[in-house]
């Protein structure tokens, strides 16, 4: 402000008497939007559908805008050049052969077409076995398969069960499911199951070492411990069950009733080789003629199955 000079004052504009009038109205009435509020609860929208709401417009508005042409626009026809068929390789086991001997005396022996039982029969054994009858028959199944019994079954030496019936029994399923010849070879003990799967062998072909021992003996009940007389019962049924199935197998392959069977396995029925024959157990002792083995290839004949060819020495 300038000293010595006089302010300025500036008056509104005076309003008339109907001015004053609508301007209060306009004061005193409540906006629409207000009013709408007060009135109606607020709608809610969720944020999915205001988000599909918008996209829907958006598409709509673009497909107004969107140029298409009057007719038709019709491609050129490409040829795609085909691609070479490849052949692949079959995965059969001559693919996979082996083409050196087996490096450890276990895959020699089942290269030799021999399966060794020289543990009691417990689950461990008695999946190994199946899995060699069963791979021996795929190999080839015109060639005979050698069994060696070294087993005192589903017990150990001292009497105490440790498998179930029911090994034995799943091996000789086995046998009796390939159809490969299997000869059986005792050579050492072969008490209760390993027994019947001594003389489950094919027909003259059932063999034990001159000092080898058989015996047959009943299937053993497995200690109860804390059990109610119900299940006790129903364990003697099952053993029961098992030693019918037992003694028919026996019938089968010794020609003895089941009666006698029955009779003879009320105690330990031991047999040495040449009695074993006489029962029906086997069909013969081991001399130093009797073939109980495949022939064992040599080195050369490895060569030759494996498809190897020897290079020349070159000259010197």
């Amino acid at each position: 402000m300038i000293a010595g000079a006089e302010p300025v004052v500036h008056s509104a504009p005076r309003l008339q008497g109907s001015q004053l009038q609508c301007l209060h109205a306009k004061l005193l009435r409540p906006a629409p939007r207000a009013t709408h509020l007060l009135h109606t609860k607020p709608r809610s929208i969720s944020r999915r559908a205001a988000i599909r709401h918008s996209c829907v417009a958006s598409s709509s508005r673009e497909a107004s805008d969107l140029w298409t042409p009057e007719q038709s626009v019709v491609l050129p026809h490409v040829h795609a050049a085909a691609a070479p068929a490849v052949v692949s390789p079959g995965s059969g086991y001559e693919d996979h052969k082996p083409r050196t001997p087996p490096p450890d005396l276990p895959s020699l022996l089942l290269d030799s077409r021999i399966t060794y039982l020289g543990m009691p029969l417990v689950p461990a054994v008695t999946e190994l076995i199946i899995a060699e009858l069963l791979y021996l028959q795929y190999k080839d199944r015109t060639k005979p398969i050698y069994l060696y019994i070294n087993s005192t079954g589903t017990s150990r030496a001292d009497g105490e069960t440790v498998g179930f019936e029911t090994e034995g029994t799943a091996i000789f399923d086995t046998m009796q499911y390939v159809t490969n010849e299997v000869h059986t070879v005792g050579v050492g003990v072969a008490i209760g199951q390993s027994c019947m799967l001594l003389s489950a062998g094919t027909k003259g072909k059932r063999f034990m070492l001159p000092h080898a021992t058989a015996m047959l003996q009943q299937p053993r009940v497995p200690p109860t411990g804390q059990r109610q007389a119900v299940e006790i019962q129903i364990k003697w049924r099952e053993v029961l069950a098992q030693k019918q199935a037992m003694l028919k197998i026996l019938s089968q392959t010794t020609g003895h009733s089941p009666e006698k069977l029955d009779k003879d396995m009320q105690r330990p029925l031991y047999m040495q080789p040449r009695d074993a024959m006489e029962y029906g157990v086997i069909d013969g002792i081991v001399r130093n003629e009797t073939s109980i083995i495949d022939t064992v290839m040599s080195p050369e004949q490895w060569d030759k199955e494996a498809g190897l060819v020897a290079k020349p020495a070159p000259a010197q």
